[in-house]
């Protein structure tokens, strides 16, 4: 069995260290000692997206992981799929729409987050950061939206970080909490990037 303490690393340390370790473990079960919170969220959907079994034990100080299971390789860069077949990804940045008018930019991104709920081709995923994060945050006008477009399969996630920044993780109320290593690389594998 490998070991591997993440405790204590910022955002996306946790993940990218976890990422190595199992790929150098080559399918021997990997223990993981992690913060709650945002390292115990990222690492538990990565592995688990990634075919591993989490089995999951509270500490006092934090959690362990003890992951098992071989994974879905992932093929090497030139045998990558083509993009056209990967998600589609939105990218929010801001909690606003334009460079005009605060107050209209504001009015512009929440009538856009609504509107998406009448589309029938909907984005993959959609993925806050920076002040964008505020749009996932309790007291945003957008929360019952963001939470329909959930249930309608659209994958909701906030950059941990940001929430950090903002003071905002204890009052996301729409989605989940993620990672710049998460965020790059569904970019990178994404059909197509909307970037806000």
């Amino acid at each position: 069995m490998s070991k591997l303490d993440v405790r204590g690393m910022a955002c996306p340390l946790p993940v990218v260290q976890v990422k190595r370790a199992l790929e150098a473990a080559q399918g021997e079960e990997l223990h993981v000692l992690l913060d709650d919170g945002a390292p115990r969220e990222n690492v538990k959907r990565f592995a688990q997206g990634r075919g591993y079994q989490v089995l999951e034990e509270k500490l006092e100080d934090g959690f362990a992981f003890t992951i098992t299971g071989v994974g879905v390789a992932t093929a090497p860069r030139e045998a990558a799929p083509a993009a056209a077949a990967g998600p589609t990804v939105m990218l929010i940045g801001t909690d606003r729409m334009g460079d005009g008018a605060e107050e209209l930019g504001r009015l512009l991104m929440k009538n856009f987050i609504i509107t998406l709920l009448d589309l029938n081709d909907l984005p993959d995923r959609i993925f806050f950061v920076n002040s964008g994060v505020l749009l996932a945050a309790e007291g945003s006008e957008v929360i019952e939206a963001l939470e329909e477009l959930g249930n309608r399969g659209v994958e909701v996630l906030s950059c941990g970080i940001c929430l950090d920044f903002y003071k905002k993780k204890e009052h996301l109320a729409a989605g989940g909490v993620t990672n710049m290593f998460t965020i790059a690389e569904s970019m990178l594998k994404a059909r197509s990037v909307v970037r806000l």
